[in-house]
């Protein structure tokens, strides 16, 4: 079965305002994401794509397009089923703001209990996304062969979620993973188990350095909803 790239997309705008974006429409990568995105083709050289599948979000598009303008030969496809969380009334507020929420305590503690009013469960994000790299695997596999790559630019839940459904952790366990902006995620598939062969993958080891995080960016054990804004 085929090897799948996870691509968290670049660092965004609400990334740096510390805002929970969710889907809002209009969320861009900002200056340093946009930097990360045009290093992206480098990073990847060498390393044969089959197809390059995206988040409809605009910082995920705005993540694959340097990918994409370099190897204009690969297939690009839209999946709806790998977008952001939907985080319903929570999308677009401040993380600060929502660390005060009751459902805070319950998105870091128990994930797999907790819906977002007027949004999704983080359990159908999770049954969604997995489905989604099930089909496309089998896609993959059908058109190019069981040795194949191929790459997904999605959010930082999704590829908490995805991570933890390849290792076999409870959702309840997800929030002890942690993706950084543009970082790669590398997960092979076979016909028995997957095995995660790459985890947030930067190249860059300044995430490592202790700081103080901003409220709601992983302060005192809290995960990061959404994925946080990296190495500053």
């Amino acid at each position: 079965m085929p090897t799948l790239i996870l691509v968290r997309h670049g660092r965004s705008t609400a990334n740096t305002e510390g805002l929970l974006a969710g889907r809002t429409p209009g969320i861009a990568l900002d200056e340093r994401g946009t930097a990360q995105a045009a290093a992206l083709p480098g990073r990847l050289a060498g390393m044969p794509l089959s197809e390059v599948v995206t988040s409809p979000l605009q910082r995920c598009r705005e993540t694959v397009q340097p990918l994409l303008d370099a190897r204009p030969e690969l297939p690009h496809h839209i999946e709806e089923r790998i977008s952001e969380c939907d985080y319903g009334d929570w999308s677009g507020r401040k993380l600060a703001e929502l660390m005060d929420e009751p459902l805070m305590e319950i998105v870091q503690a128990h994930p797999s209990a907790a819906a977002f009013p007027g949004g999704e469960s983080m359990r159908a994000m999770q049954t969604r996304a997995a489905e989604a790299v099930r089909e496309w695997n089998a896609r993959v596999e059908r058109d190019h062969g069981a040795g194949a790559v191929y790459l997904m630019c999605s959010h930082g839940d999704i590829i908490k979620a995805l991570v933890a459904d390849a290792l076999g952790l409870h959702l309840d366990l997800f929030q002890r993973i942690s993706v950084e902006p543009c970082s790669l995620t590398a997960i092979r598939y076979t016909r028995l188990r997957p095995f995660l062969v790459r985890l947030g993958d930067t190249g860059d080891f300044t995430s490592l350095v202790p700081r103080e995080a901003p409220k709601g960016e992983g302060n005192d054990g809290e995960a990061a909803v959404g994925g946080g804004a990296g190495a500053p």
